[in-house]
């Protein structure tokens, strides 16, 4: 649109203004994970504020949960301390490397096997006790 004699420019009027919808940002699945987050038990209720907070400002309804995980791991956060303790896992930056059962047959794989079984029956039993206490 021009007005009056000297318009050097072409004005827009409301095409482009703020707030509206320009276009695709990111395409998103039903049950897609959009933000992960990992800290210290220590900071658990600083984390969950920050993410009930972050959720506001995406469109649509959003959960925020905590996982079961260790970090960003495969390994529960039961089994990560004792498997750490017998070697089976190693931290790698932010996953962790599990150790195989492949190899030779040693007496020192043989007790592996063992100790790894009751690792898991430890956390178990640990994991039982938390949710009698009322954690989760």
């Amino acid at each position: 649109m021009l007005s009056c004699a000297g318009a050097d420019r072409l004005q827009t009027g409301m095409r482009g203004a703020f707030g509206k919808p320009v276009g695709t940002a990111a395409r998103v699945h039903i049950g897609q994970v959009l933000i992960s987050v990992r800290g210290r038990d220590t900071h658990k209720q600083h984390m969950m504020e920050a993410l009930r907070r972050a959720k506001m400002k995406f469109p649509g309804r959003q959960v925020v949960v905590q996982s079961t995980k260790w970090g960003f791991t495969q390994v529960t956060r039961y089994e990560y301390e004792p498997l750490k303790y017998i070697g089976m896992v190693r931290p790698d930056g932010v996953s962790v490397q599990i150790r195989n059962k492949k190899g030779a047959i040693t007496k020192k794989n043989c007790l592996m096997q063992h100790q790894i079984d009751e690792a898991k029956r430890i956390a178990a039993e640990q994991h039982v006790k938390d949710l009698e206490a009322g954690g989760t």
